[in-house]
């Protein structure tokens, strides 16, 4: 086996047995470093690395969206909506070439993933 077809049979294994919470986090994660390494490529106009990293900011905001259960607890409907707003400030930041857009949605992301870790880690603790 090559050096990547096993680094990518261990990101799949560690994805397929993550807990619900671990796999929220993971989804976080990778949604705030898609929107760096995107604000940084809009920044020095490549484009193309621009567009796929948005794309996938993208697929991950709407899988946030489609897992969220909005009557599991009483902020799920406003978190619902902050997806949603997400979502088009992505398609609006990659259409314009706009890298503060894609900023504002990574300040944005960051807490909320910050928020959730300490949740997990509470949950694991007690």
């Amino acid at each position: 086996m090559t050096a990547p077809h096993l680094r990518d049979r261990y990101l799949q294994d560690s994805v397929n047995t993550a807990s619900p919470g671990k796999l929220l986090i993971m989804l976080y994660d990778r949604l705030v470093l898609d929107l760096g390494q995107a604000e940084q490529a809009l920044r020095s106009d490549a484009r193309e690395e621009a567009h796929d990293k948005i794309t996938h900011a993208q697929e991950i905001v709407i899988e946030l969206r489609t897992s969220l259960d909005v009557d599991a607890w009483s902020g799920a409907p406003a978190l619902a909506n902050i997806y949603g707003w997400m979502l088009t400030e992505l398609i609006g930041a990659n259409i314009a070439r706009d890298p503060d857009r894609i900023k504002a949605i990574r300040e944005l992301a960051e807490p909320l993933r910050d928020t959730w870790r300490e949740a997990a880690a509470a949950a694991v603790a007690g």
